[in-house]
This record gives structure tokens, C-alpha cells and sequence, in this order.
């Protein structure tokens, strides 16, 4: 068994993982990076990325960052419905803005950033174990990527590790002990070669059904359909797949090209029942999850490791531990705050099984009394572009 030591150990190469390290390094912290999958699985997984204005402004500080050379600033989304299109103008209302950019060219960016500041990044390591996290002296062991058995000791460990996380049963006391609602409902989601619909994203609302259109770069398009949670990504035809798309978005001429990648992207909310135990915190995905409708994941993600970065400079560097006795309380209000805001946004803007003629016309009443209303708009712009990162620890 190899054996190794450091100040903080993370299980986790995603954004909360290694903006964490980050974070630490800035202060004079060491720390080890492990994660179950190789560098090229880490960079070419594509997942979705809406930046809040604030996680931008952390990001863009990092070296090598391509937020604003790669990235595409949006100052509102469109919300449509009843057969009218209705713009939510976040620059006029609160004065931000969002970024498009995709959460696997942030990580590129991070991870690149990371090796050349000399971070110690395990790939291909899989965590078995995480124990004595109530001493002072918590330990991470499994296997790397030899299959050599490894013991990394630390004076905390952090579980960064997504919704699988090997780190939460340690900290929650298993990884099922948490808040948990699952929806009767997905996405269906295309990659296309096409230029874009729409210079900003499209939320959707028609009899058919829900639909966001969203783009990725000048020649690859994102888009979304509510559909079954159980539905086969390939059953549908492309041929299918568009018709589906443009009776969801009328009024809107789809621009369509060649698919090459489609998913089902289940909804699911989630939060941990403890986010933090002895020298033991979970970050990010690790943490909670919410639906993709409200774009809150990889924020909070940065959110978390805001607050846990503070504490653990204080707990590390000056025996203050006030801060990450306040660490969970404190992330937990943002945590359901966005838990709420995307809930709403989901329930609004999607069709449950069952909606009948009442439902279908509440809802449209309840989408009327957020565009009809500069509160309402006022509302979902500082919702959606994000609050404030700066948290209160004592």
C-alpha cells in the first residue's frame, strides 16, 4: 500500500473538486485531488453550463480561463407561451448577466490551470473508504490506477464526487440519507450541427409540451423536450425528433441540421441530510442536485466551495473553528433557495402526467402574473443570474 500525506484530500476532479483546490492553494493549503476517471473522461463528458454572473467573475480570475473568449454572455432568456414570446431582460432589471459555457470547457480550463500550478491530481483512483473523520487525522484509501492499494491521511477530506458520492456515507451516514423528490418526467436532449435558433435560450410552454432551445457554439445547437423518464434516446427518428421539437416551439422556425448526440436526462432533487461531520464536508453534486431547468447546478457547486474555502482557512491556518462549525447551515440556505427557484421553474413550465384543462389554464395564469409583472420579472432575473456569493460565517 502506498501512503501519503497532506493537509486536505479531495475526492473529485469536477468544478467543485478543483476550483476547491484552487481556492486553497491561493491561501497556502496543500491538497491531493482522486478521482475514479481519467483526465480524457473528465474533459470530453458535455454537460450543460449556465454560469451566474458571480460564478463568471470567480472563473475569469483563474489563469488560462476561456469564459469570455469561448463563453457567450446572455442578458436574458425568453419565455414563451400561449402563442406569444415574452423576453426577460436581465441587464435592465437587475443589472447581470448569465454565460453559456459548457461545464466540460470549465473543467478543461481548471484542470489545465491545476497541473501547471503543480496540484497533485490522481486519475483512475477509485475511493473505497473514508474513515475516522471525527479525529483530527480523517483518511481516504482505495485503489489507483496500477491497482496498487493507496492511504492518503489528511487533515480533512472534502466529497466533491457527484451524486455517487464515496465520501457522503461518512459524512450523512450513507449515501441514500438525504431529502430526495423525483419527477415523473425528462428531458430528451440533441447535439446538432445547426447555427443557432435563437441568440438566447427559449423556455417553452405549448400544448404539445415543454421545450428549451439552447445553443452550444456558431455551429453545434443544444435542445431539450419534456418527454418520459423511461423514454429510449434511440427510438425516435431524427425526423421524429424535429417534428417533436418544432410543434413544442410555435412561432419558431428551428434552425435543423445532422443530430450526433442524444440522452435522457432524468429530474431529480436532491440534498444530503449532513453536509458536514468531524473534519469531513461534502461540495457540489455531492451534496445536492437539482432539476436542470433553473441552470443552479455547477453555481451552487461554486457556491459551496466559496464558503467551505473560508472555513477551511480558518480552521487550517488559524485554529478558528467557527467557520466549518457554520458551513452547512450557512450553504443550506442558498442550497434551498435554488431548490425552490428551480422547482418553480420546472413546475411552471412543464406538463405533469395527468394536467387537465384547469391545470394547463392555472398555469398559463401563473406565467402571465410573472411577465405582467415587473416584481415577477424582477424576481426570476435575480433568481436566474444568481444572488450574492459572498456568505456569512461567523
Amino acid at each position: 500500500m502506498t501512503a501519503e500525506r497532506t493537509r486536505v484530500a479531495i475526492v473529485g476532479a469536477g468544478p467543485a473538486g478543483l476550483f476547491l483546490s484552487h481556492q486553497l492553494a491561493e491561501a497556502g493549503i496543500e491538497s491531493i485531488i482522486v478521482d475514479s476517471r481519467s483526465r480524457e473522461e473528465i474533459e470530453q463528458t458535455i454537460r450543460a453550463g449556465i454560469l451566474e454572473q458571480g460564478t463568471v467573475e470567480i472563473l475569469e480570475k483563474i489563469p488560462g480561463s476561456r469564459v469570455h473568449s469561448v463563453g457567450q454572455r446572455h442578458d436574458g432568456v425568453e419565455l414563451h407561451f400561449a402563442g406569444d414570446a415574452h423576453r426577460i431582460d436581465f441587464a435592465s432589471l437587475v443589472g447581470r448577466g448569465v454565460w453559456l459555457y459548457p461545464q466540460h470547457e470549465v473543467l478543461t480550463d481548471l484542470i489545465a490551470a491545476r497541473l501547471d500550478a503543480g496540484q497533485i491530481i490522481r486519475f483512475n483512483a477509485t475511493v473505497d473508504v473514508v474513515s475516522d473523520v471525527e479525529s483530527t487525522t480523517p483518511r481516504i484509501t482505495g485503489t489507483d490506477a496500477d491497482g496498487v492499494p493507496f492511504e492518503i491521511s489528511a487533515e480533512f477530506v472534502v466529497g466533491a464526487d457527484g451524486s455517487r458520492s464515496a465520501v457522503r456515507p461518512a459524512v450523512a451516514g450513507s449515501r441514500t440519507a438525504s431529502y430526495f423528490r423525483e419527477y415523473p418526467f425528462a428531458w430528451f436532449g440533441i447535439l446538432c450541427e445547426a447555427p443557432p435558433s435563437s441568440e438566447e435560450l427559449i423556455y417553452s410552454n405549448s400544448p404539445e409540451g415543454f421545450a428549451l432551445i439552447s445553443q452550444r457554439s456558431p455551429s453545434v445547437q443544444r435542445m431539450y423536450f419534456q418527454c418520459d423518464p423511461e423514454a429510449d434516446p434511440n427510438a425516435m427518428s431524427e425526423e421524429a425528433i424535429w417534428k417533436t421539437l418544432q410543434a413544442r416551439t410555435p412561432g419558431l422556425e428551428l434552425a435543423q441540421g445532422p443530430i450526433f448526440q442524444r440522452d435522457v436526462l432524468r429530474f431529480r432533487s436532491f440534498v444530503a441530510h449532513e453536509l458536514r461531520r468531524g473534519r469531513a464536508a461534502l461540495v457540489g453534486d455531492a451534496a445536492h442536485t437539482v432539476p436542470p431547468t433553473g441552470a443552479k447546478g455547477m453555481n451552487l457547486a461554486v457556491a459551496d466551495v466559496v464558503l467551505l474555502s473560508e472555513a477551511l482557512r480558518r480552521l487550517l491556518l488559524e485554529d478558528d473553528e467557527r467557520g466549518i462549525d457554520a458551513y452547512a447551515d450557512t450553504a443550506l440556505k442558498r442550497i434551498w433557495k435554488a431548490q425552490h427557484f428551480s422547482w418553480w421553474m420546472t413546475s411552471m413550465l412543464h406538463l405533469q402526467p395527468g394536467t387537465d384543462d384547469f391545470d394547463r389554464l392555472r398555469q398559463i395564469g401563473e406565467l402571465r402574473s410573472v411577465v405582467e409583472s415587473e416584481a415577477g420579472k424582477r424576481y426570476l432575473a435575480e433568481a436566474y443570474t444568481g444572488w450574492p456569493l459572498q456568505g456569512t460565517l461567523p
